[in-house]
């Protein structure tokens, strides 16, 4: 799928300058793309939607898994399987974040739909969350897990470098517009 107004997987057929007539079947060294030889034409075409495909499967997997995660937290939440509610929030606090990464792994999906390139700000914003989960769920008081210092410095360490890749890449992004 390409969005309006791309030109994503074609080319302009641009006159070379080898070719004095301006037409690209005549010059030696045009690229089959730009000639537009059926062949490859068609394979681009079918990988570009086949690829479509599989991203669009891969999201409506994830909002699935998503809802269900969701749906199974609330209700083993509600119906006190965990235990005591100051032993039940911290499960569900730990499945409402999972489910936030799902949902930025799809949008992400979504803008590579959109777009056909890979956003890189989407992904640092799941290892931002996907970190602070972590941290979260190590420091909730009655945990069996334990962690050590160096780990938690980290984790902590993670948290600052994802945070200044966020202000770098929305600094690099605002540049390039």
């Amino acid at each position: 799928m390409s969005a309006p107004g791309d030109n994503y997987g074609t080319e302009p057929a641009v006159p070379s300058p080898a070719s004095g007539s301006g037409s690209q079947a005549d010059a030696p060294g045009s690229s089959l793309r730009g000639r537009g030889v059926p062949g490859v034409t068609r394979s681009i075409w079918i990988l570009e939607h086949a690829q479509d495909v599989v991203t669009v499967t891969v999201g409506i997997v994830l909002i699935v898994l998503a809802a269900v995660v969701l749906v199974s937290g609330i209700v083993d939440f509600l119906d006190g399987s965990s235990g005591s509610v100051s032993l039940a929030a911290p499960i569900l606090v730990d499945r409402v974040l999972l489910v936030l990464i799902l949902v930025e792994i799809v949008h992400t999906v979504v803008l590579s739909l959109r777009s056909h390139r890979l956003v890189a700000q989407p992904f640092i914003v799941v290892g931002l969350v996907a970190v602070i989960r972590r941290i979260l769920f190590v420091l909730t008081p009655g945990n069996e897990v334990k962690v050590s210092t160096p780990e938690l410095a980290l984790l902590i360490a993670m948290v600052a470098v994802f945070v200044a890749g966020l202000i770098a890449v929305s600094r690099f992004e605002k540049h390039e517009e």
